[in-house]
């Protein structure tokens, strides 16, 4: 009887554990500190924000840091000081920061404003508030001690006007890509996601958007839900792309989400990628979509609509590591 108890006992915490999420299933080792980031650059993002997660940081510091490299020290189109402006010539930037304890913050359509992810960490530590924009964004940076200055490159000012010569605006699959890996050309959207060695989650975004959008677009880079959302219990999702997919899909908080049911990270980007999809088929096939997330145990994926998403994956063994995701539609980069 006490064996058939014991055999009973053992079954029905068997069957419990199956219906817990993946992570309390089976927690994998600690892998101590790691740091993702998207695309080619991520790797340099991601070098500075190790430095601060090697020294024992937190990882909110570490997002940050990395953020901040990308907006000034990386010459790219789309992210930062040598962003592209918009089809009135105004480079307007937007970023956001989220701790896994909730608290976050965020600008939008910041102009004259180097490191508008640490304007927008300011906005979360000292304001009532998770977002500002435009001018009172600005207002904003100064009162906290931002230098205002001029940041349209010539560069961007003469890719500007030879856009006004045609004034037409397609995006374009995997623009990011067309040449090698890092160079000037190379660019996007950067999200950021980090886990500390106390096991603390944060994440950043920044970008300066689409190349001659309307003036006063706003993507999802500094939408919390949309290009970016943390919870420590679960853990991290960033996005990249075309912005207002992601909205239309609250598309980062719907891959922790998934997470939170127990999806790995993978499976949880690939999940939110195929209801792009569904919703909108059509689409789907003329456009990028990227999803990137780790979970709580440091457990990272990705997934995306066509091919030629990479992101980039730092830790103690490795920091330069660079990663192909799987994708629907295969694709080719242009």
């Amino acid at each position: 009887m006490t064996d058939r108890r014991s055999f009973l006992q053992a079954g029905a915490l068997a069957v419990g554990a199956l219906g817990l999420p993946r992570s309390a299933r089976a927690a994998a080792a600690d892998p101590g500190p790691r740091v993702v980031s998207t695309w080619d650059f991520g790797v340099g993002a991601n070098q500075v924000a190790w430095k601060t997660l090697a020294a024992g940081g937190s990882a909110l510091d570490a997002v940050e840091q990395g953020a901040r490299w990308a907006e000034s020290e990386l010459c790219n189109p789309t992210v930062g000081r040598c962003g592209n402006p918009d089809r009135d010539g105004n480079l307007s930037l937007d970023a956001s920061i989220m701790d896994g304890d909730g608290r976050c913050g965020s600008v939008a359509a910041l102009i004259d404003i180097l490191h508008p992810v640490s304007v927008a960490r300011r906005v979360m530590e000292q304001t009532p508030h998770v977002m500002l924009v435009g001018q009172g964004a600005q207002a904003f940076a100064v009162e906290q001690g931002f230098p205002r200055g001029k940041l349209l490159t010539p560069a961007a000012e003469k890719a500007w006007k030879a856009w006004l010569q045609t004034a037409e605006y397609a995006p374009q699959i995997n623009a990011e890509r067309r040449t090698l890996p890092g160079d000037s050309s190379n660019h996007d959207t950067l999200g950021i996601l980090a886990r500390d060695a106390q096991g603390r989650l944060a994440g950043a975004c920044t970008t300066s958007g689409m190349a001659w959008k309307m003036q006063g677009r706003v993507g999802d880079s500094p939408i919390i839900g949309a290009g970016l959302y943390v919870d420590n219990e679960v853990g991290a999702a960033t996005a990249s792309g075309v912005g207002e997919e992601m909205i239309r899909n609250a598309a980062s908080f719907l891959v922790v989400e998934l997470m939170r049911q127990g999806r790995s990270p993978a499976e949880a980007c690939r999940e939110a990628i195929a209801r792009v999809v569904r919703k909108r088929p059509e689409a789907s096939r003329t456009l990028q979509v990227c999803f990137l997330a780790m979970n709580r145990d440091g457990e990272v994926g990705a997934y995306a609509l066509h091919r030629g998403f990479v992101y980039a994956v730092c830790d103690a063994q490795r920091q330069d590591g660079l990663h192909d995701a799987d994708s629907v539609y295969r694709t080719a980069q242009a």
